[in-house]
C-alpha cells in the first residue's frame, strides 16, 4: 500500500490543506473562563478593625494589628484578636479602655482670600471660606479659629474636635505673626508701649516681637504673638487709637505660606500634625 493510499479516510491538517483545524490557544485566542463566583460587593457600613483603628488617629495600620493581635482593641466588649476582621460603623470599639471615633482626620491649610468670611453661619449669604476647600474633603472640615472678611492669610481647617479644642485655648499659647496695615504711622513711643506690655481689657497683653516691615512706611508692621483672644490684635491698637486696615497672617502654629499662593489650600504633612498635636 502506497503512502497515498495510507492517508485516504484521514482528515489533512489545515497546513496540508485539509478540513481539519486544531485549536488555537495563541495569545488573544484563549477561551474566556466564566466568573462562577463573582466577587460580592464590599459593605459601605463596615470596615476592618486595623482601618477603624488608623482612622480613629491612634497609630498607623501595621502598629494596629500589633495592638489587635495583643488585645488592647475591643469590639462590643470583647476583646478581638482575630486579622481582617471587620465591624460595622455602630459597633463600640475601644482601644485601652478608650472609646474610638472611625472617622478619618483630615488637615487643611487655606491661604484666605479677602472678602470671604469664616462664621459658620452668614445670613447675608456671602461668599464662604468652605467653598474654597470643598473639593479637599468628603467629610465636614470646619476652620479651627476666624478671620475677619476683609482680613486675609493661613487658616486651618479639620474634622478634630480635639486638636480644635486644644488651638482655641492653649496653655502656652499659639505662635501666629501678622503683617499688618495701620490707618497710620506707628509712633515710636507707642511700639516701645507695645513690647513692653499694653493693658486691654484690664489684662496686660504681650508680645513676642514687633517691628517695621523693611522698605515700607511705618504704618505696616509686623506682630508675633502668642494670645489666643478674640481679636486682640485689632483691640491692642484700638487701644493706642490706631485702626487695623489690612492683617496678613503669615504663620499659624509654625505653618508658613510658603510655596501656598492666595486662594490655595494643601494638606498638612504627618509631620505638622505631629507637632501640632504636641501643643497643650
Amino acid at each position: 500500500m502506497s503512502r497515498d493510499d495510507s492517508s485516504k479516510g484521514k482528515n489533512a491538517s489545515g497546513r496540508q490543506g485539509g478540513n481539519f483545524k486544531k485549536k488555537s490557544y495563541a495569545r488573544g485566542n484563549a477561551p474566556i473562563k466564566k466568573n462562577v463566583n463573582p466577587s460580592k460587593p464590599s459593605d459601605p457600613n463596615s470596615i476592618r478593625l486595623n482601618k477603624y483603628v488608623a482612622n480613629s488617629g491612634v497609630c498607623s495600620r501595621r502598629d494596629a494589628d500589633i495592638y489587635i493581635a495583643a488585645g488592647n482593641v475591643t469590639v462590643n466588649g470583647k476583646p478581638i484578636i482575630e486579622m481582617g476582621y471587620k465591624v460595622k460603623l455602630t459597633d463600640e470599639v475601644k482601644f485601652d479602655g478608650q472609646l474610638l471615633n472611625p472617622v478619618k482626620k483630615e488637615y487643611v491649610l487655606l491661604n484666605k482670600p479677602k472678602d470671604f468670611v469664616t462664621t459658620i453661619r452668614d445670613e447675608k449669604g456671602r461668599r464662604h471660606v468652605s467653598g474654597l476647600i470643598s473639593s479637599a474633603s468628603k467629610s465636614k472640615l470646619l476652620p479651627v479659629d476666624k478671620l475677619e472678611k476683609e482680613y486675609t492669610g493661613l487658616l486651618l481647617f479639620t474634622n478634630d474636635g480635639s486638636m480644635t479644642k486644644t488651638l482655641k485655648s492653649p496653655i502656652n499659647g499659639l505662635r501666629k505673626i501678622y503683617h499688618l496695615v495701620l490707618d497710620m504711622e506707628l509712633r515710636s513711643a507707642d511700639l516701645k508701649k507695645i513690647q513692653e506690655g499694653v493693658i486691654v481689657d484690664e489684662k496686660v497683653v504681650r508680645v513676642q516681637d514687633i517691628s517695621f516691615i523693611a522698605d515700607s512706611p511705618k504704618r505696616e508692621v509686623g506682630i508675633e504673638i502668642f494670645s489666643s483672644r478674640s481679636k486682640i490684635v485689632e483691640r491692642l491698637f484700638e487701644t493706642l487709637g490706631y485702626k487695623v486696615q489690612k492683617s496678613d497672617r503669615v504663620v499659624y502654629g509654625g505653618l508658613t505660606k510658603k510655596d501656598l499662593p492666595r486662594g490655595h489650600w494643601r494638606y498638612l504633612t504627618a509631620q505638622e500634625v505631629i507637632n501640632l498635636k504636641m501643643i497643650k
